[in-house]
């Protein structure tokens, strides 16, 4: 006779006490050589996140050769005094390492990961990037050719043809800011290795840069490893370049991209505003998340779940450069597509959205229900050491406190019903917002110039 199995059933787990929780904070220092450090040590994170910011902001390319930053990126990695491009890449690789740059309005940003046990070689390669990239004339002409290759795809991408539509429209032509962050076809192939080099002699110093250093530090002597790579990194001691201030138009006003047959719009609809520095931000966050942040936004309601134009759109406010006194600015704005034949009447119901905002405010739900998902969900946001690394260096190079993103949560859940509604309402006033169209004009003209949302303009997609 087969006797029945048996199985033993473990209690069921009991869940323990939520734990407090607020955002890590750093322990911050400065190298003999100058460079800036931020560290910290977060337990259980083997993989550690570097990020190093350079003081080289788009608005310091020389006239004529936009996208040199962004070149100049993109080479680091592309061998040193010591390895040639092949030998760099194989020796990350060996680390287990990613090594990425990119160049934005702040500066430059290279951003590495890699194993904690691997950590002492990856630092040492970094700094060998730092302290003598090769910038050989060949590399550079693959990383030109490159850029020029990708230039063609994102004019026919519609989210990307109106963002530079947009930039273009806010801000005057003598501004950095009105011109493609990467450059343009003109820009770039007037770019070789003798511009990269000189850019990188002028703006990439230690004394002017910062590193942010996150992970499970247990057992790494940081300070001798740091004296040893970066600390290793020599040059100037010039101060770093002002901010110059940036005018911007928000006239309200429509711009159509021509798109002729194309079946759906991309909207983006924007201006301009105070950065973080402003206290009117954590109010902004809090009401802008209501206004679009989430599928369960008003503009999702109404747009997507009610009249069925659109698979989503969202608002949002983006820092675009800050400033130590604080007179930095960013973008609000309102993105998303539509199908071509709703066109108008999508762009009526977002207008009248914004209207009943104005008019009858948030709902006490509203409010609570965005406190909960931005402040709630922050433990989950910043799980790994590369999410915390990037909101660590954001603060940084945006000139804020080390404390600020850990108060920010506390000002969010402190922020009431009517403040949120009334940084909402300042943030997109229905006649002071630029709106950008990429789609079919001969479809959408007339039914766009009949809301009255402000002239209308044709502009080809070229």
């Amino acid at each position: 006779m087969t006797e029945l199995a048996t199985m033993d059933f473990h209690p069921r787990p009991q869940a323990g006490q939520p734990k407090p929780w607020a955002f890590p904070a750093p322990e911050r220092g400065t190298l003999d050589n100058g460079l800036t450090v931020l560290r910290c040590h977060r337990p259980g994170q083997q993989v550690v996140a570097v990020e190093v910011l350079l003081a080289a902001p788009l608005e310091a390319e020389p006239a004529g050769l936009d996208g040199v930053a962004t070149i100049m990126a993109r080479a680091f990695s592309e061998g040193t005094d010591k390895l040639s491009a092949e030998e760099f890449a194989a020796e990350l690789e060996r680390c287990g390492a990613t090594l990425d740059a990119h160049a934005d309005h702040p500066g430059v940003r290279l951003s590495l990961e890699v194993p904690v046990s691997r950590l002492p070689k990856a630092l040492r390669l970094l700094a060998d990037a730092l302290r003598a990239p090769a910038f050989a004339d060949s590399e550079v002409e693959r990383l030109v050719r490159n850029r020029l290759d990708e230039i063609p795809h994102e004019t026919a991408n519609p989210a990307r043809r109106a963002a530079k539509e947009l930039s273009k429209e806010l801000f005057p032509a003598t501004s950095r800011m009105s011109r493609p962050r990467q450059g343009t076809e003109e820009t770039v192939q007037k770019i070789d290795s003798t511009a990269v080099r000189a850019f990188f002699d002028k703006h990439v110093r230690p004394a002017t840069a910062a590193t942010v250093i996150v992970g499970d530090l247990t057992g790494v002597d940081l300070d001798a490893l740091l004296a040893e790579t970066l600390g290793d990194w020599t040059g100037s001691s010039a101060e770093p370049r002002p901010v110059p201030p940036v005018a911007a138009d928000d006239t309200g006003r429509v711009i159509i991209v021509d798109r002729p047959g194309a079946v759906q719009t991309q909207l983006l609809i924007g201006r301009v505003g105070a950065d973080r520095h402003d206290r009117v931000w954590p109010a902004q966050v809090l009401g802008t998340y209501c206004l679009g942040g989430t599928l369960t936004s008003r503009l999702d309601r109404v747009l997507r779940e009610e009249k069925g134009y659109t698979y989503g759109v969202r608002a949002f406010g983006q820092v675009l450069r800050a400033a130590p006194d604080g007179t930095g600015i960013a973008m609000l704005a309102i993105s998303g597509s539509v199908d071509t034949p709703n066109t108008g009447p999508a762009l009526d119901d977002l207008w009248k959205v914004l209207r009943t905002l104005a008019a009858e405010g948030l709902t006490d739900a509203e409010r609570d229900i965005a406190v909960q998902n931005l402040v709630g969900v922050a433990p989950l946001k910043f799980e790994t050491a590369a999410a915390v690394a990037g909101t660590l260096a954001d603060q940084v190079e945006q000139y804020l406190p080390d404390d600020y993103q850990a108060t920010l949560y506390q000002q969010l859940a402190a922020t009431g019903t009517v403040e949120a509604t009334a940084a909402a309402v300042s943030a997109f006033p229905v006649d002071r917002l630029v709106t950008v169209l990429v789609g079919d004009a001969a479809q959408i003209q007339e039914p766009v110039k009949a809301l009255g949302i402000g002239e209308v303009t044709v502009v080809s997609a070229e």
